[in-house]
């Protein structure tokens, strides 16, 4: 009798665990839903993460970017790309059969990458270590046009040394890998290393306000960064308008009224107002 007491107690854990589970996933789902609607009711651009090959939500916000800006070539420009089965411009060459550029140093992803977009005539794989010094001349070799619409870098470390060397070209976006280890206002960027090959740990790339001010000075605004923390979305300055993306001094800014001395709010009262 004991070990079918002992049994049972078993069988009735193991059920609690998954309905724990269950739960917790329930709850998981519930929290996304609801950050989700608070993103939409704000305009943020993470409510538009979508996955279709990219490895998080990137597919659905250059979406929702280039909708917002147009687009001019229908030309992508993506350095580090790894097999290319996952990666921020798949989507663009796969679905919407853009032409563009997929550079990638290591041998064995180049292989299968070449192989993967093999049948596409508009795409071109190129194996090659992107550094500062020869950006510019592989963007020249491969014909890339100056006004490309999307350049995306994640090379895990070297990334703000690459796109501070981009002066010729002017894409409408740039989507770069930042390190989350170092949030605002921390500017930290790795010494720039030719060299450097990640080793899974945070020494790599570049903080978001370092890449920030890159973007200042290279005539960009940041407009919104994934939800996993991982990529940062820069659009030229001279798409950027206020109908377009949100004002990011308003909106973060911005605090409710919670103050000690109206502790409920005041109360609401309409009127006339005019929006200017």
């Amino acid at each position: 009798m004991s070990v079918m007491r002992s049994l049972a107690s078993a069988a009735k854990g193991a059920l609690w665990l998954v309905r724990a589970g269950g739960l917790r996933d329930q709850l998981q789902r519930l929290r996304r839903q609801e950050q989700r609607e608070r993103w939409l009711q704000a305009g943020d651009l993470r409510a538009a993460e979508r996955r279709v090959y990219s490895q998080n939500g990137e597919d659905g916000i250059i979406q929702e970017i280039l909708g917002r800006v147009g687009v001019a070539s229908e030309f992508f420009v993506e350095i580090g790309v790894e097999s290319g089965l996952e990666c921020n411009c798949a989507r663009l060459a796969l679905q919407e059969e853009w032409r563009g550029v997929f550079l990638e140093a290591d041998d064995e992803h180049f292989a299968k990458l070449e192989r993967r977009y093999r049948s596409h005539d508009g795409v071109r794989c190129v194996h090659a270590t992107v550094t500062a010094a020869n950006v510019e001349s592989l963007l020249g070799a491969a014909a890339v046009p100056h006004e490309l619409d999307v350049l995306s870098i994640d090379i895990d470390g070297n990334d703000y040394w690459v796109w501070t060397a981009v002066e010729g070209w002017r894409p409408r976006l740039v989507v770069i890998e930042y390190n989350a280890a170092h949030p605002p206002p921390r500017r930290w960027v790795m010494r720039e290393d030719p060299a450097h090959r990640w080793d899974q740990t945070s020494y790599h790339g570049a903080s978001l306000a370092s890449l920030a001010a890159l973007g200042r000075k290279k005539g960009y605004t940041l407009v919104a960064t994934d939800s996993t923390g991982v990529n940062a979305f820069f659009v030229r300055d001279d798409l950027v308008t206020p109908d377009r993306f949100l004002d990011p001094v308003v909106q973060y800014h911005y605090s409710p009224l919670n103050s000690p001395f109206c502790p409920d709010g005041l109360p609401y009262r309409g009127g006339p107002f005019v929006e200017i």
